[in-house]
């Protein structure tokens, strides 16, 4: 098993170096000039070219790709270029808030589509089934900002049962933390838990109709012994992976719902820094986004090894 990990690990070292040069090239596209919005509107083009002299701005691209990139190594993300502190520290300083929100809606995700999935398989024709089918549908057609805002009107504005925006940390006041918590992660994990279902349905629908299952039917095997310890066991390892890709997703793809419900997280912090202009964040968080992605999908396949043994035989030879 370690040395299927870290094949993985070693696998995944190129797509990491890949996606730095595309983060750090594709991000010089951004329109606009980070010196001109330090400066301001009013700045002369002399002070403009200063702080683009100070910064580096004014060398070739590849001079500061390799620059970057040796830093990065070393554990260095640089400065923002305003504010003048470590972009480390904002990355670490807002990466708590943006995994408390990505477990709340794996939470949610798994509450809803792990039920649902295993019943719309097990019982395909019943009207609860048609039910979960119709669920399916609306929840993976609902735009997620939509959702939010709904949200937002309903139970933080209308009702006033939840507070419609803000973050309190875990630590300071759990209770607290958890009711800001609700919406923004319900928003997310309902878009998760239709992907859930509909894996989740269609590995159990295969299942059941193995030899292995219809053998254990014969034998005389409650139906519930029969899906917890044959059929799930074999459904799993395909909805480890999508889980995985969903989490990923929600480290990095949680801009909008973080923008929504003023939620100070990675999301939150790259948005803010595409619109200054700050390229040294960008290239910073999205990199996070992308290393953190990978990880995650790595740990996925060793799950998954686990489950399956047979995975594990490329990496014994």
């Amino acid at each position: 098993m370690v040395a299927f990990v870290v094949a993985r690990f070693v696998q995944a070292i190129p797509v990491v170096f890949l996606t730095s040069v595309a983060i750090f090239f594709f991000i010089r596209l951004i329109p606009g000039d980070p010196a001109v919005s330090i400066a301001g509107l009013n700045a002369t083009p002399e002070q403009v070219e200063a702080l683009r002299h100070r910064y580096g701005l004014d060398r070739p691209l590849v001079a500061q790709y390799l620059t970057w990139v040796g830093r990065v190594a070393q554990g260095d993300f640089g400065t923002a270029y305003a504010s003048r502190q470590p972009i480390s520290h904002l990355i670490w300083t807002r990466l708590p808030a943006t995994l408390e929100l990505a477990l709340g809606a794996m939470v949610v995700t798994l509450a809803i589509g792990g039920p649902l999935g295993i019943v719309s398989a097990v019982r395909p024709y019943h009207p609860l089934s048609r039910a979960v089918t119709l669920f399916n549908a609306i929840a993976i057609a609902t735009p997620t900002f939509w959702l939010g805002i709904l949200l937002v009107l309903l139970f933080g504005v209308r009702l006033k049962w939840l507070p419609p925006s803000g973050y309190t940390g875990i630590t300071d006041d759990p209770g607290e933390s958890l009711r800001f918590l609700v919406l923004p992660s319900f928003t997310l994990g309902l878009v998760g838990s239709a992907i859930l279902i509909r894996f989740l349905s269609a590995s159990v629908a295969e299942a059941l109709g193995a030899d292995y299952v219809m053998t254990a039917h014969a034998k005389g095997l409650p139906e519930r012994r029969v899906i917890g310890s044959h059929v799930l066991k074999n459904a799993l390892p395909p909805v480890i992976t999508v889980m995985a890709v969903q989490f990923g997703y929600l480290l990095g793809g949680a801009v909008i719902t973080e923008a929504i419900f003023g939620w100070p997280g990675l999301g939150r912090l790259m948005l803010d820094a595409i619109k200054a202009r700050e390229y040294m964040v960008v290239q910073g968080t999205m990199l996070v986004f992308v290393t953190t992605f990978i990880v995650v999908n790595v740990l996925a396949d060793a799950c998954y090894a686990a489950v399956n043994p047979r995975l594990r035989e490329p990496a014994r030879r």
